[in-house]
């Protein structure tokens, strides 16, 4: 024991010498460029046109392979989403292997295969991988195309179109690109319904004969192998693959506006505004000036130490995140800021991203910042070579984009010598604020009269990209209509005031399946305490648990408590049914008419410091038919929506049977299974 004492005063001395040592005041100089060795490819080509690029590296007992079918982009049109279940289908077994016995056989040997519509990729131990490669190739050159495997794939891409219907972030992606690129532009299409249901299993059949060749195809090997075993596999596994001549169809043009202009989308249930500002560029790997655009852009919205987050963020708490980026595709290429900001300060946010672009144009760009953002590449750069698909990328980078040999062992030193006067050059040059897109997807009954004062054209779009006339945002409210009037109707069309406060507890049960289990969420109410909790196939996964002094979230004997002030918001929705609350709350606002599900609902406004509510009330029936419950922490929002429908009866008092939300990305349907009414509760509930 005492030496164990001794050693560690000896540590601590000889850490406080050291510390003596270093003038932590000062930055460290960097170091050179760290040497890259990416490992030289022996390459061969096969007669049908396969170039073939082997590294071999015995560091590790592993190898991968990617086969890469590199084609020129295509659109297609009133069948876009073809190129998606073609990807789905590869991959499913081959026509000398059953889909279970090659997912059988992949998962013994601890391999990963996947497919692409214009790819594969497989990764395993070097001792099982001339079997890996095999099972690669055979469902690559050998697929199965069944009418079974085919509805399956479609009725999965029409599922995902349904559960992003009225996702904000979706919209906003798919009319983005359209409007960047074009509708008929490879990179402007997007799927929809409609297109899928475009789609039959020969036009599949004919994408792959059409475009799966092995003209334009490389396949990349690196790891633990032996050259000249390989090429004796590949020759024997890849060399009947025929070959054809391939469609070559010119792309459109892209262009930018001639002046700045805002691009408005409006989404009626949004909750935050999706902001963009985009302008196309011409930028690829091989240009003088590339190396200075990726840092100009790192310190403009690379990560949290850049300027976009720093001033969105840290400084005006609008955003969890603002970031940018810069593409340099050989075929059409973008710079890009964006955002997810709150409605109330939309128009602000725009003020801002325009601020640090032109910003960074204009003024002199600090050495402090130029050196930060080069050790971060410098770090980047070298975790990714820990990756085999980060060297085959390189690899095939090289191969395709007609780089030198040698490009990614000078990367670092490319970096290294670039000036701030470099970057200033290449921001100018690629940030075209003066022709740029300000796209933002939003609710426009919050956001779109903000926006036309900024002083931009602005032009109006549906979730498709279609260009519309300004809509009408809300509709008159009918005098004499008051929230008060609103919420009497509610309670009325439910049951009646009389009823409802007779009532000193009420238990309800909505059941869904959710990602292959059951999801029971079961709350409890009482006049000053409440209690959801979520079950996962009959086993408590979660409670939240608020009285009138603590608010605390519960998972198994873990108690976490929860701030103040959002304890402080959800007292507004104390009681049996809130809408008694509401009834003397001098919080609670008529915002408007909007439409629900294609009819008319009166929405009723709580706003609180970190927890608002809103809630829709049909205009004729009364019934509550949606809430949407918005939490803002940190910079951080997050949104949870549930519609209401198929009100039934319960002791006299009706409760909507069906409830529709979210559980993650999925869309899930609940249904009430049981409702308690003054009973099924007790203090130790809230205990």
């Amino acid at each position: 024991m005492k030496n164990t004492i001794v050693s560690i005063i000896t540590i601590f001395l000889l850490s406080i010498s050291l510390s003596a040592q270093i003038d932590r005041s000062k930055q460290p100089t960097p170091g050179p460029a760290p040497k890259i060795n990416l490992g030289t490819p022996e390459t061969f080509e096969l007669k049908n046109g396969l170039k073939v690029l082997v590294v071999e590296n015995h560091k590790l007992p592993r190898v991968s392979a990617t086969l890469t079918i590199d084609n020129l982009p295509k659109a297609f049109g009133n069948k876009k989403g073809v190129e998606g279940l073609l990807g789905g289908m590869l991959g499913t077994g081959s026509t000398t292997l059953a889909k279970s016995k090659f997912d059988e056989e992949v998962d013994y040997l601890g391999a990963t295969i996947s497919f692409w519509d214009e790819g594969a990729r497989a990764n395993g131990l070097s001792k099982y991988f001339t079997r890996v490669l095999e099972l690669m190739a055979d469902a690559a050159l050998n697929p199965v195309f069944t009418q079974d495997e085919f509805d399956k794939q479609l009725k999965q891409s029409l599922d995902a179109i349904k559960s992003n219907e009225s996702s904000v972030k979706a919209i906003a992606g798919r009319v983005e690109n359209l409007l960047t690129y074009g509708k008929d532009h490879p990179f402007g299409e997007f799927t929809t319904k409609e297109t899928l249901e475009n789609i039959k299993l020969e036009d599949v059949q004919k994408l792959y004969t059409t475009y799966y060749k092995p003209n334009n195809a490389y396949l990349v090997i690196i790891g633990d192998i032996n050259f000249k075993d390989v090429k004796k596999q590949v020759k024997k596994l890849f060399g009947k693959w025929e070959k054809a001549e391939l469609p070559n169809k010119e792309l459109p043009s892209v262009t930018n506006p001639e002046t700045t202009e805002v691009d408005f989308i409006d989404v009626p249930n949004a909750v935050q505004s999706e902001i963009s500002i985009i302008n196309t560029v011409k930028l690829h790997m091989n240009d003088d000036d590339y190396y200075a655009a990726l840092l100009a852009n790192q310190i403009l919205g690379g990560g949290g130490t850049a300027r976009l987050y720093k001033n969105l963020r840290e400084d005006k708490g609008y955003t969890y995140g603002a970031y940018s980026g810069i593409g340099a595709s050989r075929y059409a290429s973008r710079f890009k800021a964006s955002a997810a900001v709150r409605n109330a300060v939309t128009d602000s946010a725009v003020v801002e991203f325009v601020k640090e672009i032109k910003d960074i144009r204009s003024k002199p760009i600090s050495s402090e910042e130029l050196k930060l953002v080069k050790a971060k590449y410098v770090g980047s750069f070298v975790r990714a070579l820990e990756r085999p698909t980060t060297i085959a990328n390189y690899a095939l980078n090289i191969q395709t984009l007609g780089l030198p040999e040698d490009y990614y062992e000078n990367y670092l030193k490319n970096f290294e010598a670039v000036t701030l006067e470099d970057v200033q050059k290449a921001a100018n040059k690629y940030f075209q604020i003066d022709n740029s897109r300000i796209i933002v997807t939003g609710k426009g009954a919050d956001v779109a009269d903000k926006l036309e004062q900024l002083g931009y054209k602005v032009n109006y779009f549906d979730k498709y990209g279609n260009a519309i006339e300004k809509p009408k945002f809300s509709k008159p409210i009918p005098e004499g209509v008051s929230a008060k009037s609103v919420l009497e109707n509610y309670i009325k069309a439910i049951g009646g005031e009389d009823k409802l406060k007779a009532v000193t507890s009420v238990v309800t049960k909505y059941e869904a399946e959710a990602m292959g289990s059951k999801v029971l969420v079961e709350e409890k109410r009482v006049a000053d305490k409440y209690k959801n909790t979520t079950y996962m196939n009959g086993a408590a996964m979660m409670s939240v648990v608020a009285t009138d002094s603590e608010m605390y979230m519960k998972q198994g004997a873990n108690k976490m408590p929860m701030p103040a002030e959002m304890l402080n918001d959800l007292k507004n929705s104390f009681g049996t049914f809130v809408e008694l609350n509401y009834l003397n709350s001098d919080k609670v606002k008529l915002a408007g008419i909007e439409s629900v599900n294609g009819r008319d609902a009166y929405k009723i406004e709580m706003p609180g410091e970190t927890v608002s509510a809103s809630m829709f009330y049909d205009t004729e029936s009364g019934l509550k038919v949606k809430e949407i419950s918005v939490i803002n922490m940190g910079g951080r929002t997050q949104t949870q929506e549930a519609t209401y429908s198929d009100y039934k009866e319960y002791d006299g008092i009706k409760f909507a049977s069906k409830k529709t939300g979210s559980l993650g990305p999925q869309k899930v349907d609940s249904v009430l299974k049981e409702v308690l009414i003054n009973k099924g509760v007790s203090e130790e509930d809230f205990k």
